[in-house]
């Protein structure tokens, strides 16, 4: 009974998968815990979409009012002289809705006039100048549909939306049979000393890069760019100690708007000595090979590197899809086959390794010459994978029974 006990706790932590999402702030990581909900765990109900309505307010007001601001500074006037009104309006206004997480039809009616202004569009083109959540765009170009007094924010609304991490937010969820502990930490400086809590266990670290930052500073520190400031961080997580033996996943986020940017906003901004052209892919290869070059063990520890759009809910579940064969064939690496097949003398890879247990099993058929053995992998949890291998076994059926009948 103890045998059998420790033999169950043993396969349970075998399937225990251990993340921890790691970046400089505003990367995105809330982002992508919101999307393993909507991806593992049917999403957000009803009733918790309602619970968002009051951050999606505060988000667009708080946006608008940046915009606003920012516009002294950067000595931009309204297109319309009336714009001003408007403005002292919104400021008057914002707080007691704010504080009532709500958004009265004056004000909305206020910020809609304010965003149709060609000095605020001015203003909101020059975003990187200032603090601007990366959804400003999405809430105010779409204002008239949150307005609506019956408003309920659809999932899409509720990955947009921003509320700073802080402390430690713990997703649990299953995929393709095994059991994920997803830890979310918050990013900004004063909140990466709650970090170490974390450490003990991790299977693996899904450090987070905003590809968009490229020509911003931090919230926190308006002298310092937040790439530097990010691949300062990955530098000092890659190359820590602790994390020899930790798998470390880069996902290169927000590479919508990095793409939108790149074409009007020179990479020069961060990278001085830079010399290729201002184009998404070029562009985009030069920044993973910066971090990527920060691995100082390159000769035992692989970088898993994927670009990300982390509002892109199929984008993100193609990726996490990625990464769990990533993690499975990394932890083929450090638990080799010669565990179960002494004789196994090719690499601790997925494909070879895979190919050897199949050649295995295919060999103990001893009429080969009348007998085939038709070969699947699968993954049992994923209805899209059972669904496709099922249509290739269906046909295989087909196929025989039509050769019987001497039809094929």
């Amino acid at each position: 009974m103890i045998d059998k006990n420790l033999r169950e706790d043993g396969e349970k932590a075998a399937r225990e998968v251990k993340l921890l999402l790691l970046g400089a702030g505003e990367s995105g990581k809330s982002t992508i815990v919101k999307q393993m909900k909507i991806i593992h765990e049917d999403g957000y109900s009803e009733e918790e979409c309602r619970q968002y309505r009051a951050v999606v307010y505060s988000n667009t007001i708080q946006s608008i009012m940046a915009i606003v601001k920012a516009m002294g500074n950067l000595q931009i006037d309204f297109a319309d002289p009336s714009r001003a009104d408007d403005a002292r309006q919104l400021f008057a206004l914002s707080c007691t809705a704010e504080e009532q997480g709500v958004l009265p039809e004056d004000l909305s009616s206020v910020i809609r006039r304010l965003w149709a202004d060609h000095g605020v569009q001015a203003c909101f083109s020059r975003s990187r100048e200032y603090q601007l959540n990366d959804s400003a765009a999405y809430y105010l170009n779409d204002l008239e549909r949150i307005a609506q007094s019956d408003y309920i924010p659809t999932q899409q609304d509720v990955l947009r939306t921003r509320v700073k991490t802080t402390g430690i937010v713990e997703t649990h969820f299953t995929f393709k049979d095994l059991h994920f502990k997803m830890f979310d930490v918050g990013g900004q400086r004063s909140e990466r000393k709650k970090w170490i809590h974390c450490f003990e266990g991790v299977t693996a670290i899904i450090f987070c890069v905003a590809l968009s930052a490229y020509d911003l500073v931090l919230a926190e520190d308006e002298e310092m760019n937040r790439m530097h400031e990010s691949m300062k961080l990955f530098d000092s997580i890659c190359n820590n100690k602790w994390f020899t033996d930790t798998s470390i996943i880069l996902f290169l986020n927000k590479k919508d708007l990095f793409e939108e940017k790149i074409t009007h906003s020179p990479l020069t901004i961060c990278f001085p000595e830079y010399t290729g052209a201002n184009k998404y892919e070029e562009a985009a290869g030069y920044i993973q090979s910066k971090f990527e070059d920060l691995n100082k063990r390159k000769d035992t520890k692989e970088i898993y590197t994927h670009f990300t759009c982390a509002t892109d809910t199929k984008n993100v579940q193609f990726v996490f899809d990625a990464v769990t064969d990533d993690l499975f064939e990394e932890k083929i690496t450090h638990s080799p086959l010669t565990i179960c097949f002494p004789e196994y003398t090719g690499a601790n890879k997925y494909e070879e390794a895979a190919g050897y247990i199949q050649s295995k099993f295919e060999d103990l058929n001893k009429r080969k010459d009348t007998k085939e053995i038709y070969t699947h992998f699968t993954c049992a949890t994923d209805t899209k994978n059972v669904q496709f291998v099922f249509d290739a076994v269906t046909d295989v059926i087909i196929k025989n029974n039509l050769k019987d009948c001497g039809l094929f």
